[in-house]
């Protein structure tokens, strides 16, 4: 990559940021320094990089320096106050939450998609939404090659897309403790919270469509999910319905689907081979399989993606924008 970079992790010890930590260690990134930023509850404690211990330091305006790059996952609240500041200094932030998703002047990228989109940034890219990702680079070779008609999807989503809350809850319920929700998350499935936009709709099932046309540039895409939470660790899977334009065969699905990258067929039902949420552990890839062409339907087929949230969900694909853009020469 040529020389190295200056990074700056926020919302360092949270469940995505000591996530973004293993990653950059496990990827060799180029860091010639690096900064943990927290909340002031999390501020003082002591991080190890590389070997080397560093201290958490507290978030705030006059601690933000320059940087190449900022790794945010602290929420939308501390991204829409915090990014700008250090977009300011001409640090690229590449943000985790949904906070600039949706925004028309904030590229959002996923690197096996759409990387031509970082070419217009303002020092502000947004990551999507976990199970988006997963989707999106499965789709993306189908859409350039056969076209999309219709898309529909439904997720089971573990837990840990909650976050270290969620986690923390499961665990807490797996001892039995009541922790006062309404509806409980072990041994159970329930739904996102509703959508403020679309009121019979959940945010995570909103933030999927919309993201999705915006990265396959294609506003008008027929596209309708259900999002469902189930009681597992890690590991988003998703049954994906599609139409397309073209006609074609099975084999010809799996042909262009092995030509996208970072993304791997396991597909023998009679052997029992086919992509698990367990098998996601410390995994970067997105895995496909249960590909089988529709039965009522002509250019339609079905099938199963499977992905670790927690990593290509968030981290892994953050940092794989960092190191698309080293590659694209868009750093100064």
């Amino acid at each position: 990559m040529g020389r190295n970079f200056k990074i700056a992790i926020v919302g360092t010890t949270g469940l995505v940021g000591r996530t973004f930590i293993k990653v950059l260690e496990e990827r060799n990134f180029p860091v010639s320094n690096i900064t943990f930023f927290a909340s002031k509850n999390s501020a003082g404690k002591e991080i190890k990089f590389n070997g080397q211990n560093f201290i958490v330091e507290e978030l705030k305006e006059e601690t933000v320096k320059n940087y190449d790059f900022a790794l945010f996952s602290a929420g939308g609240a501390i991204s829409k106050q915090y990014a700008p500041i250090f977009a300011q200094k001409k640090t690229i932030v590449i943000d985790n939450s949904s906070a600039w998703r949706m925004d028309e002047n904030v590229p959002l990228v996923v690197p096996e998609v759409n990387p031509e989109d970082l070419s217009w940034h303002n020092n502000i890219i947004a990551n999507p939404n976990c199970s988006t990702i997963q989707l999106i680079v499965a789709l993306k070779p189908i859409s350039d090659n056969f076209g999309l008609n219709k898309v529909i999807v439904s997720t089971y989503q573990s837990i840990s897309g909650a976050g270290q809350k969620g986690l923390d809850k499961y665990h807490k319920e797996m001892l039995g403790q009541d922790v006062g929700d309404k509806h409980k998350i072990f041994s159970n499935a329930f739904f996102h919270p509703v959508s403020a936009e679309q009121q019979d709709w959940t945010v995570e099932e909103i933030k999927m469509i919309n993201e999705t046309r915006k990265m396959l540039h294609n506003p008008n895409l027929p596209i309708s999910v259900t999002c469902v939470r189930l009681p597992f660790e890690v590991g988003h899977s998703e049954t994906v319905y599609i139409e397309t334009e073209k006609d074609f065969q099975k084999s010809d699905l799996i042909e262009k689907l092995n030509t996208q990258e970072n993304l791997i067929i396991i597909d023998d039902l009679h052997k029992d081979d086919y992509p698990t949420p367990a098998m996601t552990q410390d995994k970067d890839e997105v895995f496909v399989g249960r590909i089988r062409k529709e039965l009522s339907i002509n250019n339609a087929f079905w099938m199963w993606v499977v992905a670790n949230n927690i990593r290509k969900g968030a981290a892994t694909n953050a940092i794989q924008i960092a190191e698309k853009m080293i590659e694209m020469n868009l750093i100064n």
